[in-house]
């Protein structure tokens, strides 16, 4: 099987394909100067690009998996729960090759990109730890390869979502992009020129953790005041809760969508609210979205985007949140007035887009073989 390259700053793809930095993305013009494509398809064998794969999004309670072709589109997808979760990492890779090999009875795919909620290491092999699942530096791609007969690539969940919205999506046509994504926590991840940029050991991209707030509320990570404690979902119904349970007047427009129990009030909730008009559900997502423009402009003083790229569940309040993001960010951001900003827009694959990177980022190593008789999985 064709192994990827572990070095940092390495692009994905020529990497994956042995082709080395000036395989994708660049070529050298005067002196030796490096100059870079817009387009990668210029650089990748035709019949690499046209090869269907499958991607693998695996969370915390559900698999799906889905056949992707060279353009993106999600031709069949199948779904999963992974109910036994705790006992043993092997149940979950059970339930991927079963969805694996019934994809593959009908469809003529060439390699597995698996997307995981979780910490990946460079060679994009092992889960070094899932928060989510019974994972602790857990050989993925060896295991799944093994069972399946098929290339396989494994990346962490946040850069495959970026991958596809770079490649297929919001983020088209810009050489650096940072997607940010929203939902239970703050899940990022940058892609720049043409490769997903993972950092030395394949870490890069918790942006969530940065601290904003210095003693601020805890975080299940162990520190105080990480950014995802005051922009996400959690943070959200945190809020929100707290205020039902204190009996504010203003909470009470939403405990009647609930019937008086708090416990029930959900990130979903709120927004559904705020986009019927209650003053306090509109109020939170301004705060929440104040929030995420702040630690977007930290992110555009370090990294310097084109355009950031917002995703995930909490993303669906669109402007109710974008639009105080905006503000925020121009009002925070170093150099106001006397710099380009970036762009700040939503995503255009919503959930789909992990599985759709992960299977675009396998078809680097897809290659065509003869059909085998694979047989099933014996529980």
């Amino acid at each position: 099987m064709t192994q990827s390259s572990g070095r940092s700053g390495q692009p994905v793809l020529p990497a994956l394909l042995g082709l080395g930095q000036r395989g994708l993305g660049q070529r050298t013009g005067q002196a030796g100067r490096p100059e870079r494509y817009r387009d990668r398809r210029r650089t990748l064998p035709a019949g690499v690009l046209r090869l269907p794969t499958i991607g693998i999004d695996i969370g915390g309670t559900k698999v799906v998996a889905g056949v992707v072709s060279g353009e993106g589109a999600i031709v069949e997808q199948l779904r999963a729960d992974t109910p036994d979760k705790s006992k043993s990492p092997k149940v979950v890779e059970d339930v991927i090759v079963e969805l694996v090999l019934e994809l593959a009875d009908r469809h003529d795919v060439h390699a597995v990109g698996i997307g995981a909620a979780g910490w990946v290491d460079s060679d994009r092999s092992r889960v070094l730890f899932a928060p989510h699942l019974n994972w602790r530096d857990e050989p993925l791609r060896e295991a799944l390869s093994d069972r399946l007969r098929f290339p396989v690539v494994v990346e962490n969940d946040a850069n495959a979502a970026a991958w596809a919205e770079w490649r297929f999506g919001a983020g088209r046509g810009e050489d650096l992009v940072v997607m940010i994504t929203l939902g239970t926590g703050i899940g990022g991840a940058v892609v720049r020129q043409g490769y997903v940029d993972r950092g030395r050991y394949g870490l890069a991209g918790e942006f969530g953790h940065m601290q904003v707030v210095p003693g601020g509320h805890r975080c299940p990570c162990g520190n105080r005041g990480c950014w995802e404690q005051y922009s996400s979902g959690n943070a959200l119904v945190r809020e929100a809760r707290e205020l039902a349970a204190a009996e504010s007047p203003v909470a009470q427009p939403l405990l009647a969508r609930v019937g008086g129990d708090v416990a029930a009030i959900t990130g979903p909730l709120v927004t559904e609210a705020a986009r019927d008009g209650d003053p306090m559900a509109v109020e939170l997502l301004h705060d929440i979205g104040s929030w995420l423009g702040t630690g977007l402009a930290n992110l555009a003083a370090a990294l310097d985007p084109g355009r950031f790229v917002i995703g995930g569940g909490v993303s669906a309040a669109g402007d109710l949140l974008l639009a105080p993001a905006q503000e925020s960010f121009r009002r925070t951001l170093t150099g106001r007035g006397f710099r380009p900003e970036a762009a700040i827009v939503p995503a255009a694959l919503g959930n789909e887009a992990g599985l759709i990177g992960a299977a675009d980022l396998a078809r680097a190593v897809a290659r065509r073989f003869r059909t085998v008789k694979r047989s099933r999985v014996e529980r």
